[in-house]
This record gives C-alpha cells, structure tokens and sequence, in this order.
C-alpha cells in the first residue's frame, strides 16, 4: 500500500512540474515584458523536467531566449543550483 502511495504522489508530482515547463512567451513576441530574475529562477528550478521534454517536443523550450538579460541567467543558474547544488549538505565540517 505504502508503494502505491509513493508511487502516486511521484506520479502527480512530476505531471504538475511538466505543466509548469517553459514555452514560448507571448507577451515578449507582442512587445511586453520579458522574463525576468523570478521565471529565470523558476526555469532553473524545473530544468531537468523540461530538458527531458524538450527533447521530444518542438514546443517546449530549455531556456527562455526573450529575456531580459543577466538577471534572468542569474536567476536561472541560482535555480539550477537549488537542484543539482547538494555538494554542501554532502560535506563534512
């Protein structure tokens, strides 16, 4: 029971992190804003899910090329390493 369980919640999680995966930006195109520090650090965040997914997908985009410039690769390479930045917690003081 314990197994399906974990295996659901899994399941759920990673269909609402594909949900939130980058793609085109529409207000950028339009001439509005762009993605700043915030969706920087939010692509970072969920750039494994949408790497794998750009892979198979034309629609899906790893990195937001309307942007606004450092702050959002800031923002992008912060959220990246959120994720794959764990060699703190594996040292030993």
């Amino acid at each position: 029971m314990r197994q399906k369980t974990m295996l659901a919640i899994l399941t759920l999680t990673v269909l609402f992190v594909a949900g939130c995966t980058a793609g085109h930006n529409p207000s950028a195109a339009s001439g509005g804003t762009s993605a700043g520090f915030l969706m920087g650090l939010w692509h970072g965040v969920i750039a494994p899910v949408t790497f794998c997914i750009s892979l198979f997908s034309d629609s899906i985009h790893f990195y937001e090329v309307h942007n606004n410039g450092n702050w959002y690769n800031f923002g992008f390479v912060l959220g990246t390493g959120i994720i794959f930045g764990s060699g703190g917690r594996k040292s030993k003081s």
